[in-house]
């Protein structure tokens, strides 16, 4: 498992539970997390997507305090696994 199947079944499970999982670019602010995630009823999340084990850079760590500072969730998604628990409670 890779980051690029990780992030594909994120795509497809959101689709599957009616969201969006949305690609985010930044020009000029780098770091921020990989996808924006939104569900129904004004449910938000910002998703960084990892290979398994692989862990977050400085850079990283720094925009989600700032995007947790903000109130809003932002995951670490690194398997299958963790794309179910986010699901659960999202949706």
């Amino acid at each position: 498992m890779n980051e690029a199947s990780v992030e594909q079944r994120l795509k497809k499970k959101v689709k599957e539970n009616g969201g969006l999982a949305l690609k985010l670019v930044s020009p000029g602010f780098a770091g921020v997390p990989d996808r924006l995630v939104l569900f129904n009823g004004s449910k938000v999340a910002f998703v960084e997507l990892k290979a398994p084990a692989k862990k977050l850079r400085a850079l990283q760590r720094k925009r989600k305090k700032q995007l947790d500072a903000l109130g809003f969730k932002v995951y670490m998604i690194d398997s299958y696994e963790a794309i179910d628990r986010m699901l659960e409670e999202m949706v």
